[in-house]
């Protein structure tokens, strides 16, 4: 049988039963109802079948059930079925959405033909959505984690298959790097992209009231709690939570986090009834967590429920090659966000950019765009190509300044090859040459 099903609706029992038989007959799936609110309790944008109705019906009639079903979704397959006098309001319903309309009596023959081919097109459509939303999805990975070092085009992948997969995970870096970056970049990327996304920052929580901020209270649980609070975990049920520094949590907590996090329930302070959760989790840490088991200050049995996959986000000491680029478009967001317009970004600074230590990586790396947006000074004294220089030949420091220039310059073109070797005045094979002696 088809995964496909057709709602059919009428209110004569032996029309259902003729229809029905006609169309299993066919191995098509179909379900029938003698009225209009039962059926449409299954449209939704998703649901992949198609609604067959009698314009006559008790209550709410088909032309209003057409226009509840095209609320849902605009693009969804309604066929009328009608009698001689309702010819002329169905042909003004095509106008209206309807998909075709079959007039009674109607061949068995035509109710299939009719059918099949709502059938295909409801298919087509659906299909064509999930195509967009993969595509939107990959786009919103490409547009959140940028770069095109081997690590960051090695990150994006990993995104890409770990939001489809839908399992728990720990997403390991340096401050700064950009964790909560990639983890909202997994929750768009996934199934649960339009629910909501949670991000817990745990290292900010207070103690006395980290079990009620996640789990909920009820009213009167203890002193000061007048009403009734819904916990962060119940908040982002169908969603993704992001349980930032979670290696700050303290070790009670943390029992009663990995009870949560296996059993998928929460139970509110003050209350009895445990509450199911649909909640991806994401563990986010700078520290190294099997020291921090080795330690004893963190659980181990958390440690490998969260770690099913874990994920480096690298720091920019570990992809320098991509900071130059990632400087231009931090510079370029800052100018919209700040109503200015983008200014050039001299060859001398970029290079000074390309050479700079970034110890708080990406987020100090985005406060000093916008310092130099806003046409504040940088301080950029520990470049490591200031430090370089003092310490080489004159060779060697012409070489590390026209490696920095041809950097500037790949930078400032979005990679474009034919506008740097015209920027810089070469030939496009000398540029090719240099950018292979310099990696």
């Amino acid at each position: 049988m088809s995964d496909q099903k057709i709602l059919f609706v009428d209110d004569e029992e032996h029309l259902r039963f003729t229809a029905k038989q006609s169309l299993e007959l066919e191995n098509l799936t179909v379900e029938c109802f003698s009225e209009a609110l039962p059926a449409l309790d299954h449209i939704s944008k998703d649901f992949s079948g198609i609604l067959v109705t009698d314009i006559r019906l008790p209550g709410m009639d088909g032309i209003e059930l057409m226009r509840k079903a095209l609320e849902i979704d605009t693009q969804f397959p309604v066929i009328l079925v009608t009698g001689h006098g309702d010819v002329e309001l169905a042909v003004s319903s095509m106008r209206d959405g309807a998909y075709d309309f079959l007039e009674k009596p109607y061949a068995p023959s035509r109710l299939v033909d009719t059918v099949r081919r709502a059938l295909d097109k409801r298919r087509l459509t659906v299909e064509n959505r999930k195509l967009r939303e993969q595509v939107g999805a990959r786009d919103a990975v490409e547009a959140s984690l940028h770069g095109r070092s081997e690590r960051m085009e090695k990150l994006r992948d990993q995104v890409k298959a770990i939001a489809a997969a839908d399992i728990d995970l720990l997403i390991t870096g340096e401050t700064g790097v950009g964790k909560e970056v990639a983890s909202r970049a997994i929750h768009a990327a996934s199934t649960r992209g339009n629910r909501p996304f949670i991000h817990i920052n745990c290292g900010a929580l207070p103690d006395n009231l980290v079990e009620s901020e996640l789990f909920g209270h009820e009213a009167g649980a203890f002193q000061g709690a007048m009403r009734t609070r819904i916990g962060r975990f119940e908040a982002a049920r169908g969603g993704t939570v992001l349980l930032d520094e979670i290696d700050s949590l303290s070790l009670p907590m943390q029992t009663k986090l990995l009870h949560a996090i296996q059993n998928r329930v929460v139970t509110r302070l003050g209350s009895n009834e445990p509450i199911e959760l649909d909640v991806r989790f994401i563990g986010a840490t700078k520290k190294n967590l099997d020291e921090e088991v080795s330690n004893g200050t963190f659980r181990s049995d958390l440690l490998y429920r969260l770690n099913v996959v874990t994920l480096h986000v690298p720091a920019l000491s570990e992809r320098r090659e991509d900071i130059p680029l990632l400087f231009s478009r931090l510079v370029a967001e800052a100018a919209v966000r700040y109503q200015r317009e983008a200014p050039d970004i001299p060859s001398s600074v970029m290079s000074a950019i390309a050479g700079q230590e970034w110890p708080g990586n990406v987020r100090e790396l985005r406060n000093a765009a916008d310092r130099f947006t806003l046409g504040l000074d940088l301080d950029l004294s520990n470049s490591d190509i200031e430090h370089q220089a003092d310490e080489l030949g004159l060779s060697d420091k012409i070489a590390l300044h026209e490696k920095s220039l041809i950097a500037a310059a790949l930078a400032a073109s979005a990679g474009n090859v034919t506008e740097t070797h015209q920027s810089l005045k070469i030939s496009r094979k000398a540029l090719y040459e240099k950018m292979q002696k310099y990696g």
